[in-house]
């Protein structure tokens, strides 16, 4: 089974997070964390900075990293690294999403989250983030 190593931004702004929702692919329209995969040569800070400037036209920093996640979709395997990250300049451009919500902690469980996304929202409710 082919690995997947990917990096995920968790996107603050005030008490809010941003939820993304996927415009193409087996998955779409299931909601997400957005990044994606690390290139040959980038760390993943440096991938999720470039995935976020092609998805979103916006610049990130990462405050920290929250959480690693292994998930087994049925066509392959997923390792995914998730950072905390605030926006430095710009606004959410939807280029690859149909969608994208800020929510709030209470909100957190009302999107249709993609199942790895769903473990990186466990993860961030045991941290107290949201």
């Amino acid at each position: 089974m082919k690995t997947y190593h990917v990096v995920a931004a968790i996107i603050q702004k005030d008490d809010r997070i941003l939820a993304t929702q996927r415009g193409y692919g087996e998955h779409k329209g299931s909601w997400e964390f957005p990044g994606g995969k690390i290139e040959a040569g980038e760390t993943p800070e440096q991938a999720l900075a470039r995935e976020i400037c092609e998805e979103l036209a916006m610049d990130v920093g990462i405050v920290r990293h929250v959480v690693d996640v292994s998930y087994d979709y049925p066509q392959f395997h997923l390792e995914m690294s998730c950072f905390l990250c605030v926006i430095l300049e710009g606004s959410p451009q939807l280029l690859e999403h149909e969608a994208a919500r800020w929510l709030k902690p209470d909100e957190i469980d009302s999107v249709g989250w993609l199942p790895a996304d769903v473990l990186v929202v466990d993860a961030l409710k045991q941290q107290a983030l949201v």
